[in-house]
């Protein structure tokens, strides 16, 4: 499965962003979606994911209630919404694709195949 990021840019703080991941050839359908993100000198962290049947979603504490993540199975895209970005948002975005069950969605070792990334960043 080959995952396309798309969507990253330069705002500023209040601004909002959505992200996308998509797939040729693949159904997304039939996996977790997840994004993380990666700041440089620190490790990836969890943003958020959305299973594929069902459609339930698990948030990290840091951008819950602020971030969501959707999909549109018409597109075959997994979608970020991030509004009212604030600086220390700026990071790397991943998407990833998996098999995870709803209790590790949030772990990186849950995932199989990653996109390239997208750079968001927000100033200040």
């Amino acid at each position: 499965v080959q995952l396309q990021a798309s969507g990253g840019g330069l705002v500023q703080a209040g601004d909002s962003l959505r992200l996308a991941c998509a797939a040729s050839g693949y159904n997304l359908r039939n996996y977790v979606i997840g994004w993380f993100r990666q700041t440089p000198g620190k490790e990836r962290e969890f943003v958020a994911a959305i299973k594929g049947v069902g459609g339930a979603t698990v948030y990290a504490d840091s951008i819950k209630g602020r971030f969501t993540v959707s999909r549109d199975n018409s597109k075959n895209m997994v979608s970020l919404q991030m509004p009212n970005l604030k600086p220390e948002d700026t990071a790397v975005y991943y998407c990833a694709a998996g098999t995870a069950i709803l209790s590790s969605m949030s772990r990186e070792r849950s995932y199989i195949y990653w996109g390239q990334g997208t750079l968001v960043t927000v100033s200040s």
